[in-house]
């Protein structure tokens, strides 16, 4: 949802005028919270480009760049913007209701949709491709920048770039005063109650053709890049103040150039210590804007939350459903409270680190609602967004598909990604290979990096 310009992802577009310390704090304190009465929505929905017919087959820079050209002479209210690894991404405008929002990306999906139909193209509802390894379709000194950073700490930013695909919610920061809306809880609401959305949409338990032992694959990913560049900061009761901090102390991904050539990859600088050094050359305030790019919490600020966690989801309407739950569980007062009261007690499982590479987003991600706790919790956020959805104004079609969800997949303490491991097919994969042996998510489950 494009609240913010994006013109830092680029080149320097401003005059260079070096940042202090304290002129960056007073920045970031400035734009990543601005509160308000939470009136506006948006979404961004993440698409993997597959073979019409044969998903399987892997896909050639050509066939995608003709596809590509053709959607750009497409007409849509949403930003269409192409991934690393190819993955298309359709980003609302901000909205003023929930219905204006699914109506906006709805009506671009099925442009978008059309025109690649025509190709034999489909947009696929996965949270990570289960077929293809990561291969980078964008060549690009961002790109290569952060693919050099990243592979500092393995092969998981390569998966994240290239083969991960997600439905981010975008939602105000709210009020500045204290009260179910007011932006200090929901910032603590956002990391507690995205531990239920990661366990509730989990849809992405394969890679490479076999099970991960991890329900969402993708968060998983998230998990081995690191808390530094894609962890979220302490929870405390000044959002604003421990924001900047994170900011502050992150390390820098890459120092940009005015011209053609490689960026620049600093290690282990962060943004605090580039400041006071001024070295490679002092850091302005498009750097400062890049720099807020480069870091992936599953809960990010930008004057609206961004909340990350969410795997892409199946079916052509799927995404639908964990916004509308979203909008309903942060939007509506009433829900907003049964919400809080629900997840207060998981906090206690998310200490000693920040989400989400704490106990309860690795449980969240690895057993899903299998859970006990989180199927619990789930099952009462479900129930409370539907009672909030008519008065939100959500049309009947999407308080039904919330229902039907609930039905399917969260009362039963499932989510897709049991369907993916429970299918003959097994989305291509012969159903021997679907499960690995030792238990109902494998023994896998243990074994990760950090």
């Amino acid at each position: 949802m494009s609240y913010t310009s994006t013109a830092a992802a680029g080149s320097p577009s401003r005059p260079r005028t070096a940042l202090t310390e304290a002129e960056v704090e007073a920045l970031v304190r400035g734009i990543c919270f601005k509160t308000g009465p939470p009136r506006r929505i948006g979404v961004e929905v993440e698409w993997l480009v597959h073979e019409l017919r044969e998903p399987q087959l892997p896909m050639t820079p050509r066939r995608l760049d003709a596809a590509y050209a053709a959607l750009r002479t497409v007409p849509l209210r949403s930003a269409l913007t192409v991934e690393p690894g190819g993955q298309l991404e359709l980003s609302s405008p901000p909205a003023d209701s929930l219905m204006e929002c699914i109506g906006t990306v709805s009506a671009d999906l099925e442009a978008v949709r059309a025109v690649l139909r025509g190709d034999g193209l489909a947009l696929v509802g996965l949270g990570h491709d289960p077929w293809h390894s990561p291969r980078r379709f964008l060549r690009r000194p961002r790109y290569d920048a952060m693919e050099a950073c990243l592979d500092r700490t393995g092969p998981a930013g390569r998966a994240m770039m290239c083969a991960s695909a997600s439905v981010q919610v975008c939602l105000d920061a709210g009020h500045e005063e204290p009260g179910p809306l007011g932006h200090v809880r929901r910032w603590w609401l956002a990391h507690q109650l995205g531990a239920v959305l990661v366990a509730a949409f989990a849809n992405s338990p394969l890679a490479g053709r076999r099970p991960t032992g991890w329900l969402s694959t993708r968060q998983l990913r998230w998990t081995q890049i690191g808390t530094a560049r894609a962890g979220g900061p302490p929870l405390d009761a000044d959002p604003r103040g421990t924001w900047a901090r994170h900011v502050l102390d992150a390390p820098v991904m890459c120092v940009r150039r005015d011209d053609d050539g490689p960026w620049d990859v600093p290690e282990g600088l962060t943004f605090r210590e580039w400041t006071r050094s001024r070295a490679p050359r002092a850091p302005d305030r498009d750097d400062l804007d890049y720099h807020l790019t480069t870091l992936f919490p599953p809960v990010r600020p930008r004057g609206h939350l961004e909340l990350r966690m969410i795997d892409a989801q199946p079916g052509d309407d799927g995404w639908m459903v964990p916004l509308a739950v979203t909008a309903a569980l942060f939007d509506d007062p009433e829900a907003a409270e049964t919400a809080y009261r629900t997840v207060k007690p998981l906090a206690e499982r998310a200490v000693g680190l920040p989400a989400p590479h704490n106990p309860l987003w690795r449980d969240a991600a690895r057993l899903g609602l299998a859970d006990p706790e989180l199927h619990e919790a789930a099952v009462l956020c479900f129930e409370s967004a539907l009672g909030a959805l008519p008065r939100l104004g959500a049309a009947t079609e999407v308080t039904a598909a919330v229902a039907a969800y609930l039905e399917r997949y969260t009362a039963r303490g499932r989510c897709p990604a049991d369907d993916l491991l429970d299918r003959p097919d097994g989305a291509g994969l012969p159903h021997s290979r679907l499960r690995p042996s030792g238990g109902t998510h494998g023994p896998q489950g243990k074994d990760f990096r950090s």
